[in-house]
Parts: C-alpha cells; structure tokens; sequence
C-alpha cells in the first residue's frame, strides 16, 4: 500500500531544511572575506559543496536502495547539523571549506526524499510529488537568504556570521527530528538491493547506456547550467542596468521563489493530468528560454517582470515533470541511484555554469550569458521534442512500463 499521506511530512522536512541551506550561502562570500581569502577562495568555497556531491550523491541514491530512504535521511541531516556548527564555530579557512566539503559529501537527503516520493507515488501522481519538492526549494531559498540577511546584519565589517549557522544547524536538527519521529520507511525489505552499492562511475555509466534516460539527464545538465549561469551574474548585472544593491537582487529571487513554490506546490498535480509531463516539459523550456532571450533588453521593470515571470514559470514547469520523467525511467529498485545520479549531475552544472558564465560576462560583455544561456536551452528543448511518449518506452528501452511506474513483470 502506498503512503501517499507521507508525501506533506517529507515536503515539510525538505522544506526546513532547505530554509538552513538557503540561510548560509549567501553568507559564505562573507565567512571567507572574515579570513581574508582571495577571490578565487571565495568562489571555490561557493564550489566545493557542489564538487563533492558530484561525487557523493549517487553513492547515497544507491545506498538508500540498499538500506532504506529512512536511515540516508537520517544520516545526512545529522551530518548537516555538524557542518552548519562547524561552520559557525570556524576559526580558520580551512576549517570553512572542510565543513562545506563534509556537508556536501554527506547531502543525500534530496535523492533519497525523491526516491522517497518515487516509491509512495504512481505514475499519474509523480509530477505532483516531485513538484512538491521542488516547492520546498523555492520556498527554502526564499526565506532562507532573507532570514540569513537578517540575522547576520547589514554591516559586512561588524556582520554575526555565527547565529545563522547556529540557526541554520537547529533547523537541521529540527528536521531530523521530523524524520525520526514522523516518517515511516517507503521502501519495503523485499524490494531493497541485496548487492552492494556501486562506485560512482559505475552509476553514471549505468545511466548513460540508456537511451531515453541518459537524453532526459542531459536536458537536465544543460537547462541547470543555463539557470545556475544566469543566477550567478545578475547581480552584477543588475548593478548597472537598474543601479540595484543586495536588497533589490534578494527580492528579484524572493520572487522566483515564490511563483515557482506556487506553481510547483499547488498546480503542477493538476497541470500533469490535463498535458502530461512531456508537454509541461517542453511549455517550460521554452518559457526559460523565452525569459534568458528577453532580459537583456529589460531596462524597465514591466519587461524585466515579465522576463522573470517567464524563467520562474519556467522552472516550475520544467523541474517536477523532468524529474518525473527521469523517476520513470528506473526500475523501482534502482530509484534512489538514478536520482542521486541525476543530483550529481545538477551539482556538476551548479560548479561549471557560474565559470562559464563568468568568462562570459567579462570576455563579451554583460548580456552574453544571458544569450549563452538561450543556446544552452534550445539543445534540450530540441531533444525534449524527440522524446517518445509516456509508456512507449521504459527501462534500457527495452521493457514496457507497468501501471506502477515500474518495468512490467
């Protein structure tokens, strides 16, 4: 029987938790400027989450398969709360970026949550739980930078940098809690894999060696790297196009936030039934495309709303339905791999997305990562376009899709 009543509680604790990660990484410019770090430390600080959980995420998707969703939360959000105090008590640089490496080696939590949601959905209602997800994001990081900012203060020379990793760690615990005492086990004993996990490369080449599923990971590397890539140069961006400060910039991403919570949290159940995941996919990547293509002519703020409206619209479009799709794709006793695989690989645009951006911007001026960005997701929205239908093809292509999201036995 499915525990499709699990679905809000697991939200909920993704949500508090994403609160705590949202509160500290704004900050963390901030945390190594404290020790006089270079520019290229800093950036690598920002990086080196992302870098090690490129490694990590599909060794923890795998071991959830093995042990349990339950125990991978459990460890993962425990190794959070030791980062986040870590963090907050640092007293040299390296003691910044040992804790950032350790919370990123240990962050399984969000594989393990969509293989979670993966076993206690059918197909029919995937989109939806996948969405909740992603709502939880939006949120996170809508009250996490605003939160943080508050608490650490507006003086970057006298800012506390401690209470919100403090908060951040209590957060943590919180949702710790929250899965200890209130989330039951998805994964039954006798569907768990009895073999041990493999290495990552093992993983990835597992994924790749499917058509469908290896086209589906790669649409989602490329529109990652187009969004992390603008994310990372608007503000500077913004600063000469509209005169902005932080203030400005953090309502802009409250914003998207917001649209995208909405649309992720309370349409997308509904949005899937009528369309289907594949045609949510495609009205999103064009919207994504159609918001990058239109902000560099924003120079007031009708068309830069209508440009952000369309990227956060986008977004919510496009993430729950490209998960689900993915989610589909694996049988039910790989789940957790596959997402963790499909993590790694958003971790690895989230690294390379800012450099290229970065190159960009200063090589061919302030706009071009915006029109880089266009480019980057044309590619996936030509490959959403040869995608084969919900149920023409499954696992390896080989096997048709039974009415429980798995290959038919």
């Amino acid at each position: 029987m499915r525990n499709i009543r699990a679905v809000p509680t697991l939200f909920l604790i993704v949500f508090i938790d994403l609160v705590g990660f949202g509160l500290v990484i704004p900050l963390l410019p901030f945390y190594a400027v404290r020790f006089a770090a270079s520019p290229q430390e800093v950036t690598a600080l920002v990086a080196v989450y992302s870098l090690v959980q490129l490694v990590t995420a599909p060794l923890w998707g795998r071991l959830s398969d093995s042990i349990g969703r339950r125990p991978v939360l459990l460890a993962s959000l425990s190794a959070s709360v030791l980062a986040y105090l870590w963090l907050g008590s640092a007293t040299a640089l390296w003691m910044l970026f040992a804790a950032r490496a350790f919370a990123g080696a240990c962050a399984g939590n969000i594989a393990a949550a969509q293989a979670y949601i993966a076993d206690v959905t059918g197909p029919e209602e995937r989109a939806r739980g996948m969405g909740l997800i992603g709502a939880a994001f939006g949120l996170g990081f809508m009250i996490g930078p605003a939160l943080g900012g508050v608490l650490a203060g507006a003086d970057p020379l006298t800012a506390d940098l401690r209470t919100p990793a403090w908060v951040a760690a209590g957060l943590s615990l919180f949702a710790l809690l929250g899965v200890a005492l209130l989330l039951s086990e998805s994964l039954p004993a006798d569907r768990r894999v009895d073999t041990p996990p493999r290495g990552r490369v093992g993983a990835v080449i597992g994924v790749l060696r499917r058509p469908v599923l290896s086209r589906l990971i790669l649409i989602f590397f490329l529109v990652i790297l187009a969004v992390a890539g603008m994310q990372s140069v608007f503000a500077i961006w913004a600063m000469p196009q509209f005169g902005w400060g932080p203030r400005q910039v953090g309502y802009v991403f409250a914003y998207l936030g917001l649209i995208s919570a909405i649309l992720q949290g309370g349409l997308i159940g509904r949005l899937t039934r009528r369309f289907g995941e594949e045609r949510l996919l495609l009205s999103g990547l064009a919207l994504i495309a159609a918001g990058l293509l239109v902000l560099p002519f924003a120079h007031d703020m009708p068309v830069l709303g209508l440009a952000l409206t369309g990227l956060a619209l986008g977004m919510g479009l496009m993430q729950p339905s490209l998960n689900s799709l993915i989610s589909r794709q694996a049988r039910q006793e790989e789940q957790g791999e596959v997402m963790g695989v499909s993590q790694s690989v958003a971790s690895l645009s989230r690294v390379l997305g800012p450099f290229a951006a970065g190159f960009s911007f200063a090589a061919l001026g302030r706009n071009s990562p915006y029109f880089l960005g266009v480019l980057l997701v044309i590619i996936p929205l030509l490959l959403a376009l040869k995608l084969p239908p919900v149920g023409a093809t499954r696992v390896g292509e080989a096997e048709p899709f039974g009415r429980e999201g798995g290959p038919a036995r």
